[in-house]
């Protein structure tokens, strides 16, 4: 994941971004949320990989498995 998955304050601000573009991480859990499949993802970022958005998503499951959940009221 690593290989893919890159934090720099000098790209997009130091949002996690897909390494080597100016991907963030947020924009592809946006599009599989949206109900995109990782095919019309790579087919809409012609730049990506399969890899990359798997990436994306073990990276999101990484985070909020550290991250403290505030339950909502």
């Amino acid at each position: 994941m690593d290989d893919h998955i890159v934090v720099d304050s000098k790209i997009c601000s130091g949002k996690p971004t897909i390494r080597g573009t100016r991907i963030m991480v947020k924009s592809i859990l946006g599009m599989v949320a949206g109900g995109y499949t990782v095919s019309q993802i790579v087919a809409t970022y012609l730049e990506l990989t399969t890899d990359d958005v798997t990436a994306v998503l073990k990276y999101a499951s990484q985070v909020i498995d550290e991250v403290k959940i505030i339950p909502r009221s």
